[in-house]
């Protein structure tokens, strides 16, 4: 009995032994047609297709075929109930097909006869599926992210203050959402990755934001200013503006308010000096040149007019020293009913809703492109979430009190004066100072790289713009400079 099995087992291992024997023989005899081939070995896929016996360029063609027909050109991100569209474009997203195909074309070949034929052997038994590798521009996702934190609603609200009239008012701020951008970062690159990603909502990754502790030493800093009488020459020109003496109780303000994040508003007495000579007793002889002059025009809807206009008011007249910067919501200061502004139409959280101040946006499109045209450095913008009506994609900025701002630097070797108006359909800014011998002629020019179709009938087009700063002396162009990519929706 003992023999019999003993002989059972040889007559097994002796069975395998030759089916080895075979299938290796088998397989010698495939990599010898195959060696001498330019196809690529058997069992090999990309991205999941199987590109088994093709050569390198068919194999392209096939992985680019079905790319092109299985990848959206968006992922979807949801917040709450808002969703935001990343375009796969505004990040430079592909995949490497050229080196997953020349991995692939290399199995079983440059590694000597017989690890060559081990390869070969390998994936013909076992298959080998190669997942091309994702570039992606790091920088454009970046500045997508950063873009998605301000547009996402609940944003953290910094303790602030403001001048309003004769007193101080210190907002103690709230706490909001930020975007955790590592978890992001790797949800959308590993959502590229899996071409699946088309048919599915990504719920945006968020933490809890927490407002700065309140700098009251700080904010006294800022806030306060020696009496500065106003002075000029005009043989050479020169120039000094005067300043309002200001300055606050530091003690009463530490003893008043208790703690930052509560979203509280306090409320403390200015004292002023003024000054005896002011740069208005001076009028325009003191900007002898006009910089720039920009308008837009406006539809008179009486309430949206009205936010225009107070807005427009509240910065005219503005000076700006040489390296002085401007900030909309400073000069501006928040948009309320008690200030006079009224209800009108906003872009709110990728949506057109009503909110007080709205319209005032174009008051800040056309000071942006004024402050262009006047060779001014532009130090914070940001276009829309949709195409505004009276400015073109690539030509816009928007603010928001409290979360988003317009600023610039008087960059120029003389102070400049800020005239603004809106009256009889336009709004209009004008920019005053002195002009060099050696001026330059400054302007925005956009480039749509990609229109996305609208989502409902009655909807808007979205777009992908790249704006350019152009620098031409003597209608000669010095320079063409990229300032912005800017995304809006459609809808």
């Amino acid at each position: 009995m003992k023999k019999l099995r003993s002989h059972v087992i040889l007559i097994f291992i002796i069975l395998i032994a030759i089916a080895i024997g075979i299938l290796v023989s088998s397989g010698i005899m495939f990599y010898a047609t195959f060696e001498n081939s330019d196809e690529i070995a058997p069992g090999v896929f990309i991205k999941g297709v199987n590109v088994s016996g093709m050569t390198k360029e068919k194999a392209k063609q096939t992985i680019s075929n079905y790319l092109a027909e299985n990848m959206a050109d968006h992922l979807t991100f949801s917040y709450g109930n808002y969703e935001y569209d990343v375009e796969v474009e505004q990040i430079n997203a592909y995949f490497d097909i050229d080196s997953a195909i020349n991995y692939a074309y290399e199995i079983g070949r440059n590694k000597g006869p017989i690890q060559n034929i081990k390869d070969y052997v390998s994936v013909l038994m076992n298959k080998i599926d190669i997942d091309p590798i994702l570039i992606y521009d790091e920088n454009a996702l970046i500045d997508y992210m950063d873009f998605l934190e301000i547009s996402i609603p609940d944003q953290v609200e910094q303790p602030s203050y403001y001048i309003d009239k004769d007193e101080l008012v210190i907002t103690t701020g709230s706490t909001g959402k930020g975007i955790e951008k590592s978890r992001l970062k790797e949800m959308l690159i590993a959502s590229l990755q899996d071409i699946t990603y088309s048919n599915q909502v990504f719920v945006i990754p968020t933490y809890t934001t927490y407002p700065d502790v309140l700098d009251i030493g700080a904010i006294h800093e800022e806030v306060y200013k020696p009496v500065i009488n106003a002075s000029y020459t005009t043989n050479p020109y020169s120039f000094t503006v005067e300043e309002t003496g200001v300055d606050f109780s530091v003690n009463e303000v530490v003893e008043t308010i208790p703690s930052v994040g509560t979203n509280e508003e306090y409320r403390f007495d200015l004292i002023y000096t003024e000054p005896a000579v002011r740069v208005a007793d001076f009028g325009m002889d003191a900007f002898p040149d006009l910089l720039a002059r920009y308008t837009t025009r406006y539809v008179n809807n009486p309430d949206r007019t009205t936010n225009l206009r107070l807005s427009s008011n509240a910065m005219t007249g503005t000076v700006l020293m040489p390296g002085q910067a401007f900030s909309f919501n400073s000069i501006v200061g928040p948009r309320t009913t008690a200030r006079g502004y009224k209800e009108a139409a906003v872009y709110s959280d990728g949506t057109v809703t009503n909110g007080v101040g709205g319209g005032i946006c174009q008051v800040v499109t056309t000071l942006y492109n004024a402050a262009i045209q006047a060779d001014l450095k532009i130090t914070e913008r940001r276009n829309h979430t949709f195409v505004p009506g009276y400015a073109n994609a690539g030509f816009d900025a928007t603010v928001a009190y409290g979360s988003q701002d317009f600023k610039f630097v008087n960059s120029r070797n003389y102070p400049i004066k800020i005239v603004s108006s809106v009256e009889n359909g336009y709004c209009t800014v004008s920019i005053y100072g002195l002009r060099t011998d050696n001026e330059y002629e400054v302007s925005i020019e956009a480039e749509i790289i990609k229109t996305i179709p609208k989502k409902t009938a009655g909807g808007q087009t979205g777009y992908v713009a790249d704006s350019f700063r152009i620098t031409k002396q003597n209608g000669n162009l010095i320079k063409r400079e990229k300032i912005s990519r800017d995304t809006y929706s459609a809808r």
